[in-house]
């Protein structure tokens, strides 16, 4: 799909292909997985939704990691029949590995969501730049040792040291872009997204989307996650289950200060939330004038 930078704020709803997503809504708890997956990828896409995000591994802290052949086994099929039901919709794999990516570009995904910006696997900065797709870098400083896990609240990271937070995250996504460019990646295929809740603080998640502006002006389109995340239940002392408020005023935030996509849970509200913070921010003069 072509995007339209600045124009509005695309929706990007996450299908979960796991059996442990922090958020409660892994469809591998499901007595079938790709049918389950259907009905709510149709379901994403009437409430608005412009892009499907499909992931096979839990990246919560704490999480164990699963193979690449697992992690196969459970997107491709989805991927397949929701390139086969929803042909006009973008679908992005969720995956930091080479081997998945390029499994899942094959079976009809047309974007990748890579949560450790190509550094994880040295292959894919090359698969994305041979199947010419688009490409979320993340910034991400996650490590076991930070990580701290509450039964209510779930994962957060603690301790986690930056010199200069926004400095830093800026650096080390510049990074992750020359590891594109090197590859053979054009700009207009580069996403950046400062990777909210993994390896900070609650409070530099805080910062983080309050100076988003600051990544923005990397002059990179922003991708901006914080669907349900711990640093809200953290903040607000409330369950996954219960951040669709705090979730909502992270968006709207977020894109007052510049994101592009918003990845969430909730499409329905979160499209409302994007409409009317998009005719608040990205309205023209002409338009207030005429009320």
């Amino acid at each position: 799909m072509p995007f339209a930078w600045g124009n509005r704020t695309y929706i990007m709803g996450i299908l979960n292909v796991t059996p442990d997503s922090f958020s409660g809504d892994g469809l591998l708890t499901q007595d079938d997985a790709v049918q389950a997956a259907l009905a709510q990828a149709r379901r994403f896409v009437a409430e608005g939704a412009d892009i499907l995000d499909i992931g096979g591994e839990s990246t919560r802290p704490g999480a164990s990691p699963v193979s690449a052949e697992e992690e196969i086994s459970r997107v491709v099929p989805v991927i397949r029949a929701l390139a086969e039901a929803l042909p006009n919709t973008l679908l992005s794999v969720d995956t930091y590995k080479a081997e998945v990516a390029e499994a899942a570009l094959k079976a009809g995904a047309g974007m990748v969501n890579d949560v450790w910006g190509l550094r994880a696997d040295p292959r894919m900065a090359e698969v994305v730049a041979r199947y010419q797709v688009p490409v979320v870098l993340m910034h991400n400083r996650s490590t076991p040792q930070h990580a701290e896990i509450r039964a209510r609240l779930g994962g957060r990271y603690v301790g986690v040291d930056y010199d200069d937070l926004l400095a830093d995250v800026r650096r080390e996504l510049l990074e992750s872009v020359a590891l594109a460019h090197a590859a053979g990646v054009p700009d207009e295929h580069i996403i950046l997204d400062p990777g909210i809740g993994f390896g900070k603080t609650v409070a530099q998640n805080l910062e983080l989307v309050n100076r988003l502006d600051e990544i923005r002006a990397l002059g990179y389109p922003v991708l901006l996650g914080v669907s349900r995340k711990s640093f809200i239940g953290y903040t607000l002392d409330l369950p996954p289950d219960q951040r669709l408020e705090g979730t909502a005023a992270a968006v709207a935030v977020g894109i007052v200060r510049g994101a592009d996509i918003v990845r969430v849970h909730d499409v329905g509200f979160m499209t409302r939330v994007a409409r009317m913070t998009d005719a608040i921010v990205r309205s023209s003069p002409k338009a207030n004038a005429s009320g």
